[in-house]
């Protein structure tokens, strides 16, 4: 027989299926509490259906192991479903994924787990509900559950149907709290209804709704406690008038459930919902067409370095600084040579260069103990060519101007602050040099001149690299190049983790770092 339908807004403690042994007093005491919130069932009747489909997932961290169970953080029903008729159900789920813990990692940092326990990622789900899928929808399926309150029905990725991606934009147009969460919406905003979506498919981390080409929502999959700062830094950033971001326009956050007698952790950010750069390329594609062109991208390089420049400046401004002296910047280069004998172990192509590759950062360490010091604030975090829109512009115009803008009216926009997702959330909201911003785009234009095949891909690079600094002098005062020893520390680090990446994922791409690599170690001998 059916449990009971869900309750609107159940909020559990988090409740692990399948369990090897009986649980102890206080998890049965606990487990109570959550078939008192919500009906009993609802995970055991799920885990089957989610150990098959979400390793299947982009965006699922912890491919190559095994999931061992599930925990249910909380459950919400944003819109109720019916065992008969043709309205489908929407459930909002965060459910941690237990799997075994992988080498080297490191404990703290909002992980989510005790040292010795299992490992564990916390995945956001919205999960729609049918008697039946229609078959546009039929690529969504995930299953059908067996007992439980969804006993019947057919359960499927909600991102694929209009009717429900529709359902979400209404949420944050119209701002309060359903149970564990809360969507919340800038009193500036202007939120139109009836706003066609469709779900972006080039996402890899995350998962990215359009609403009529004015909005575009990007849903954090794997969450932790503490305030994305894909929203903390637009947010603060359009507070300063900076125009160079996209400015949030409405954003939900779930408030997870105390454990234990410590403090309540800090809501998850879930979703932000932007305005959408409609027309708009970015820099990756830009400089691929400017390449099988045989073109110039320096002005367009430029202007990119102007607008980093203004960024950088606008968040310092907005957000607190802090200045590297001795102990931060050995234990900066000590960091960064542990993930070069890390890397190296793991790709032996990376040995040769060990001695080279840790005299750059042993050069790095020795300025601090010289007594040099650096100013650190908040950056990007993973700034790329992609990370970057030009609006307004055909890529064949000339020309560029002092304000940061290429020529023909285009502009360019930096996007997606999140930061590396694999990093723990307080190491991406933590101080940086801005120079590690700087150092990933140099990267991405050597990458750019590889995949674009130009017959001189160093030659390429160089000019357009130079671009870059240069306009982010004009802009901030300061040439990343007037210090060498730390540019160069930074974007060894960066192209020691682009070695690793591209031996585990694209072995084909493995040369692209190991030319940098090379040219790297020689510079340093």
């Amino acid at each position: 027989m059916p449990e009971a339908p869900l309750s609107r807004g159940a909020h559990h403690p988090p409740t692990a299926v399948p369990r090897d042994q009986p649980p102890p007093a206080a998890a049965r005491t606990a487990a109570a509490g959550a078939a008192a919130a919500g009906p009993p069932g609802l995970l055991t009747s799920l885990a089957p259906l989610l150990t098959e489909w979400l390793p299947r997932q982009r965006w699922f961290a912890g491919k190559g192991r095994a999931v061992t169970g599930f925990a249910l953080v909380s459950a919400t029903e944003l819109l109720p479903w019916r065992a008969s008729g043709g309205t489908p159900g929407l459930l909002h789920l965060l459910i941690r994924a237990e799997q075994p813990e992988p080498p080297g990692h490191r404990h703290g940092f909002g992980c989510g787990h005790r040292r010795g326990a299992a490992a564990s990622d916390c995945y956001q789900l919205l999960l729609g509900a049918r008697p039946a899928l229609p078959p546009p929808l039929a690529p969504a399926l995930i299953g059908r559950p067996s007992g439980g309150p969804l006993d019947g029905q057919t359960v499927y990725e909600a991102l694929a149907d209009p009717r429900l991606t529709t359902l979400l934009l209404e949420r944050l147009r119209r701002p309060g709290r359903l149970g564990p969460l809360r969507f919340v919406r800038e009193p500036s905003s202007a939120i139109p209804a009836a706003l066609a979506p469709r779900v972006m498919t080039a996402e890899q981390s995350n998962s990215s709704v359009v609403y009529g080409d004015t909005f575009i929502l990007k849903l954090f999959r794997r969450v932790s406690p503490g305030t994305n700062p894909d929203l903390e830094l637009p947010l603060a950033l359009a507070r300063t008038g900076c125009a160079r971001v996209p400015a949030p326009a409405a954003w939900f956050e779930a408030e997870p459930p105390a454990e234990g007698a410590g403090p309540r952790p800090e809501p998850f950010t879930l979703g932000v919902l932007q305005p959408f750069l409609a027309g708009s390329r970015d820099g990756w594609q830009l400089a691929l067409d400017a390449l099988a062109a045989d073109g110039d991208f320096t002005d367009a390089a430029r202007a990119l370095g102007h607008t980093t420049a203004e960024v950088h400046l606008a968040m310092a401004t907005a957000l607190p600084t802090s200045v590297l002296r001795r102990p931060q910047i050995e234990h900066l280069a000590a960091a960064m040579s542990e993930r070069l004998d890390s890397a190296a172990a793991a790709v032996p192509a990376l040995q040769p260069y060990r001695t080279a590759l840790h005299g750059a950062y042993e050069d790095l360490a020795e300025l601090g103990r010289a007594g040099r010091t650096w100013a650190a604030q908040r950056i990007h975090g993973d700034l790329h060519l992609g990370q970057a829109l030009l609006t307004g512009k055909d890529v064949g115009d000339e020309g560029g101007d002092a304000g940061g803008d290429v020529g023909g009216g285009g502009r360019w926009s930096l996007i997606d602050f999140e930061g590396e997702p694999s990093r723990p959330l307080p190491e991406r909201r933590r101080p940086q040099p801005p120079v590690r911003d700087i150092a990933g785009m140099l990267r991405s234009f050597d990458y750019a001149a590889a995949v674009g095949r130009h017959e001189r891909p160093q030659e390429w690079a160089g000019r357009t690299r130079a671009a870059y600094c240069a306009g982010y002098a004009e802009a901030s005062g300061t040439d990343p190049r007037a210090e060498p020893e730390l540019l160069r520390a930074h974007e060894t680090d960066k192209a020691v983790y682009e070695v690793l990446y591209e031996a585990r994922h694209r072995p084909d791409w493995l040369s692209v770092p190991m030319t940098a690599i090379r040219r790297l170690a020689a510079a340093r001998a």
